[in-house]
């Protein structure tokens, strides 16, 4: 298999060019090509000489990995999937909000948090995806040249693939590469240590924590990590660094009739999150198959919403978006069906 150019940083390029024995200033163009514009193919480096071009060509390739089909929703998010092996697939969702177009994109094939309330979670875990197949997320679907913000809240855990999520966000966030600002940027986790601090110390992207309860025996029934992962070790962690300024911390809590939603668990909420620069966004539980968990009726969100802000912890319920084509938090589960169009 030929190696993929897509993610190599510009050292890495200078040592590609200078085994392949082309001229040094063959790397600068052949990143210009790769982060700038974008090209999916070595035939498109036009301004390399065909010679150069032949001699990548015999061991590389940039490593696009197109989608397989996508399906567009009512409120215009559109869902794409993507072949990870010859058997399973990934999806990533384009969510369009005036001048926005952000893409949630996935970083492993299933997932092996096993996170009840999770679709991906119940597929297990099927491997992670490499720089290029992330990054190809970015590159494949329609909108990528108007794309102004990314989330890592697709399918798997981003922090149990950290090397390779590391160097995506490097590529994204380097003057080489997309050059966007860490702002453009969320990750989202249940919390992986120590993962979790190397994350916090090499990046400036946003935070985003998987929370969904406050008391650890009823989390822990929710979500098995917090067995490994306590969720008073990954505040306390949290609690080290600073928030106040351009980067900042969110929790998510997706709400539970019955579970987690009573005025007990708002008041124990904000008692644990007091002090703490953040913000907490509630999320309406999408029902998945076989699951007796249902979502917690409007006006007990707005409630729970309310005492959260009353005791001083910023709370908003965030749009659902995609529900009627699974693309909704907790829905994606890599499946293609007949609802999905091929790649134009």
């Amino acid at each position: 298999m030929k190696i993929h150019l897509l993610g190599k940083t510009p050292d890495e390029l200078a040592e590609i060019v200078r085994d392949a024995g082309l001229p040094k200033y063959t790397a600068s163009q052949i990143s210009d090509w790769l982060y700038k514009k974008k090209a999916v193919s070595i035939s498109d480096m036009t301004n390399l000489s065909k010679k150069a071009r032949a001699v990548l060509s015999e061991n590389y390739e940039v490593g696009v990995v197109r989608y397989a089909g996508k399906c567009e929703s009512s409120d215009g998010t559109k869902k794409y999937v993507f072949p990870y092996s010859e058997d399973r697939f990934i999806e990533s969702v384009m969510i369009p909000d005036g001048e926005r177009r952000t893409l949630c994109v996935s970083s492993q094939a299933g997932c092996r948090m096993g996170c009840r309330f999770c679709m991906t979670g119940r597929q297990g875990f099927g491997g992670n995806m490499s720089v290029s197949q992330i990054l190809s997320q970015y590159y494949a679907v329609d909108e990528a040249e108007s794309l102004t913000n990314t989330v890592f809240m697709g399918m798997g855990e981003p922090l149990d693939n950290l090397e390779n999520v590391m160097r995506v966000i490097e590529v994204l966030t380097s003057e080489w590469g997309f050059g966007w600002s860490p702002k453009r940027i969320t990750l989202s986790t249940i919390g992986v240590l120590p993962a979790l601090k190397t994350f916090l110390d090499r990046t400036k992207v946003h935070l985003a924590v998987s929370l969904h309860n406050p008391y650890p025996d009823e989390r822990l029934a929710l979500m098995p990590v917090q067995n490994r992962f306590h969720i008073s070790d990954i505040l306390a962690l949290i609690r080290q660094y600073d928030f106040t300024g351009q980067r900042r911390v969110s929790f998510e809590y997706t709400m539970f009739e019955g579970v987690n939603d009573t005025k007990k668990h708002a008041d124990t909420l904000a008692g644990m999150l007091r002090g703490l620069e953040c913000r907490v966004n509630l999320i309406r539980f999408h029902r998945i198959p076989d699951s007796r968990l249902r979502p917690s009726p409007l006006p007990v969100i707005e409630l729970f919403m309310k005492r959260l802000n009353d005791a001083g912890i910023t709370a908003t319920l965030r749009a659902s978006r995609g529900e009627d084509i699974l693309a909704a938090c907790g829905m994606l589960a890599g499946k293609v069906s007949g609802k999905y169009h091929g790649n134009e």
